[in-house]
């Protein structure tokens, strides 16, 4: 595990270990749960508590994706291009962008872990929409809405743009369309699937406690 890795697990076991004492995010989750989205499914029972456990696996889960998608591409020989913008997710972690010192502690964190979470998830549409597959096999698209009305609008929407300035200025740079490891890797996908990385890195594939249900009443988290 890298050294930056490292640095940011501690942040969040530190961020976890205050909010245990403070209770600071749980108080400001116990006020969003009435005006969250009809879609965000929560238990009947302690459903703060429910929300409180899924957002710190939110935040956990960036370093694991970190670093299963480095060694997923070091192992490809691409990952010269991808620790270019897995730089920048752990960036917004050890050099955040001013516009988050407005919170502390695990809220901060979940505000550091959005960022993250939407830089990977914008990065893997780019890559579908070219390629027709992910970079790699994970989705938390239903997690990064969730994640989005908690820390609520405009603030979220103002997260969105720092991650869509740092999409273009990274897909505007980069060839790796063209390299021809990155087209074998594209490939070798094609035609075997995910299922031995998903073996390797069960965190790509596991499902986080709190879900969406887009049913009749519910069109969409957009409304």
């Amino acid at each position: 595990m890298s050294n930056q890795l490292t640095t940011i697990r501690e942040a969040i076991a530190v961020a976890s270990a205050q909010e245990r004492s403070s209770g600071q995010l749980a108080k400001s989750l116990r006020t969003a749960v009435p005006h969250l989205h009809s879609a965000i499914e929560l238990p009947g029972e302690d459903a703060v508590n429910a929300l409180l456990r899924f957002v710190v696996s939110y935040i956990e889960r960036v370093p694991d994706f970190i670093n299963a998608i480095e060694t997923l591409t070091e192992e490809a020989g691409i990952n010269t291009y991808t620790r270019t913008f897995l730089s920048i997710a752990e960036d917004y972690f050890l050099k955040p962008p001013d516009l988050i010192a407005q919170h502390n502690g695990l809220a901060a964190m979940m505000d550091k872990a959005y960022l993250a979470h939407r830089l990977m998830e914008e990065v893997n549409d780019r890559f579908i929409g070219r390629c027709g597959i992910p970079l790699a096999p994970m989705d938390m698209t239903r997690s990064n809405l969730i994640v989005h009305y908690l820390i609520g609008e405009p603030f979220a929407n103002e997260l969105d743009h720092v991650v869509q300035y740092s999409v273009e200025i990274l897909m505007n740079r980069e060839k790796v369309f063209q390299d021809r490891a990155f087209l074998d890797y594209i490939e070798d996908h094609r035609e075997r699937g995910w299922s031995e990385e998903l073996a390797r890195w069960p965190c790509l594939a596991k499902d986080l406690d709190i879900t969406l249900s887009f049913n009749s009443r519910y069109p969409s988290l957009e409304s």
